[in-house]
C-alpha cells in the first residue's frame, strides 16, 4: 500500500480526499478540535479502496486499513449534531467530506458518518491535508452500505 498525502485548497481537491477517506474508522477519542491554533484534527483508519478496485479477475483483494491523519486549518467554529462526545471509545464510519464555498474564500467543510452524525466546520479558507502514517493492517471484510454494521471491519 503506497503512503498517501494529499493536500486540498478547493473543492476538486476535497473530493478527492473524501474519496480516499470513505469508510473510514474514527474513534470519537481520535477527534480533536483546536479553537486556539484554528486547527481541526481526526486520527483515522483509512480503508485502502484502491486495492479493491485493482483486484483482478476472480482474485479476492486483500482487505486493508492505514493509519491515517486527516488535518484542517484556518478552522473558525466547529460544531458537531447526532455525535455522542461523552463516549471516546465509541467507532464512527465516515462516508464523506465535502465544502461548501461561502463568502470566498471561506466555506464550509461537512464531515458525515453513518447513522446520521455530522461535523461542521467553518473554515477561512480550505487548507485540509491527509497523511498516512505507515501503520498498515488487515480488514476482517470488505465495507458496504446495505444496512451492514462496518464499524467492524
Amino acid at each position: 500500500m503506497e503512503e498517501l498525502k494529499l493536500v486540498a485548497l478547493d473543492d476538486d481537491d476535497i473530493g478527492v480526499i473524501s474519496a480516499h477517506v470513505q469508510d473510514a474508522l474514527v474513534r470519537v477519542g481520535d477527534i480533536l478540535w483546536q479553537p486556539r491554533d484554528h486547527r481541526f484534527v481526526m486520527a483515522l483508519k483509512r480503508f485502502d479502496w484502491t486495492n479493491v478496485v485493482d483486484a483482478k479477475d476472480g482474485e479476492a483483494p486483500d482487505y486493508r486499513r492505514c493509519r491515517t491523519a486527516l488535518r484542517f486549518d484556518r478552522v473558525l467554529a466547529c460544531k458537531c449534531r447526532d455525535l455522542d462526545q461523552s463516549n471516546k471509545e465509541a467507532m464512527l464510519n465516515l462516508l464523506a467530506v465535502e465544502f461548501v464555498a461561502g463568502d470566498a474564500p471561506s466555506g464550509t467543510v461537512t464531515l458525515t458518518f453513518s447513522g446520521g452524525g455530522v461535523i461542521r466546520l467553518n473554515v477561512e479558507c480550505l487548507e485540509a491535508e491527509l497523511a498516512d502514517l505507515g501503520e498498515v493492517y488487515a480488514a476482517w471484510r470488505c465495507p458496504h452500505h446495505f444496512g451492514v454494521d462496518s464499524t467492524t471491519a
